[in-house]
């Protein structure tokens, strides 16, 4: 279990070369024209976190396994798609399929690669696409509304609370807000994303620099960084032509070309670190000699429910959780040393798992 994030953006602004470097593959065809990308690529990348090697090696581990994310390259769209322009309803689409959205903005000047609204405007870009997913969503929710009252009227609940909130939320669009803005209890969450509202899902701004800037940025990603901080959202600053270079390289490799251009680390793994934020995950460890592995889960998950992503069986039969947090694991040297110390918990099924646990589950068949 870890998320789906869809890369979108106008055409031409690095989201097939993103793609690639994510998967290390050439799976999205890198191409300087619009609507290269014809079906949404789908590609898979472990997660970087160095516990997992330390967990490891401290339990002589013969196999790591990292949790894993879904990547989904979506063709550009363009001014209009939320009328079909381009090849616009069938992206949209496939927007409405992930958890968040990666929106890659282009924040590079570059006289080769053609840009379709003809000049560089970062937040023009961005107030470009966010227009045409508040117009999808606005025409999604005004078809749903005489439905909608018909049931709440014969005392459907479920309509009577989706009607609710689609009244909460059309004023946003008509005011060119987006739909993530609606106010709503934790309660509401559930019955909010049956709507399937692309500007309800949480968005990382991915500022593509030129090669020089990709350690300090440049103008172009900082305009984008002060819109997100308006928004309360998030940006990140990367090379995507840094990126797919690194991709093919070894690991020894990969670390001198990184030193030569200044950077400490790939720009993919903040991506990533920056995606696991935003839908507020966490990751927990289960550590053997067989094999180490990690578990993505949301913030909040009580123990039989992370036992659960393991498998059904585990959840159904939860019985209790044997715990160690990270670094007692790390510090006395693994379970035995962390059961002698005392630390080593027995928790049950009200207890939240929290960040960098390392569990071993009871449960009954």
């Amino acid at each position: 279990m870890g998320f789906k994030c869809g890369i979108v953006g106008l055409p031409n602004v690095g989201k097939s070369t993103l793609f690639n470097a994510l998967t290390e593959t050439a799976a999205a065809q890198a191409a300087n024209y619009p609507f290269c990308t014809i079906e949404p690529n789908v590609g898979e990348v472990a997660v970087p976190d160095p516990r997992l090697d330390r967990l490891a090696a401290i339990a002589r581990s013969e196999k790591i396994v990292p949790t894993r994310l879904t990547f989904v390259d979506i063709a550009g769209l363009v001014r209009g798609a939320s009328k079909g322009e381009g090849l616009g309803n069938q992206f949209l689409a496939n927007i409405r399929e992930v958890d968040a959205i990666a929106h890659v903005v282009r924040c590079f000047e570059d006289s080769d690669i053609t840009h379709v609204e003809g000049k560089i405007d970062p937040v023009a870009d961005i107030e470009t696409i966010e227009t045409e997913l508040m117009l999808a969503d606005l025409d999604s929710l005004e078809r749903r509304v005489d439905a909608l009252e018909k049931k709440a009227r014969g005392n459907d609940k479920e309509a009577r609370e989706l009607l609710d909130l689609v009244n909460r939320a059309l004023p946003l669009l008509r005011e060119g807000k987006p739909a993530r803005l609606v106010e709503r209890k934790p309660e509401e969450e559930k019955t909010f994303a049956m709507l399937g509202l692309m500007t309800a899902k949480p968005v990382l701004y991915v500022c593509n620099v030129e090669e020089a800037a990709a350690a300090t940025g440049n103008d172009f990603s900082r305009k984008v960084e002060a819109r997100a901080r308006e928004e309360g959202a998030v940006a990140v600053v990367i090379s995507a032509k840094i990126e797919s270079e690194i991709a093919v390289l070894s690991r020894e490799e990969r670390t001198e070309y990184l030193e030569a251009v200044g950077l400490k680390e790939p720009g993919l793994d903040r991506l990533i670190r920056a995606g696991y934020g935003l839908l507020d995950l966490v990751t927990y460890f289960t550590v053997g000699p067989k094999e180490a592995r990690a578990w993505t889960i949301t913030r909040g998950t009580k123990a039989p429910q992370a036992a659960g992503v393991i498998h059904t069986d585990f959840e159904r039969g939860f019985i209790r959780a044997e715990t160690i947090a990270y670094d007692d694991y790390v510090t006395l040297g693994g379970e035995a040393g962390a059961r002698d110390a005392g630390k080593l918990r027995l928790e049950g099924k009200d207890y939240v798992v929290l960040d960098g646990d390392v569990m071993h589950f009871r449960f009954a068949t």
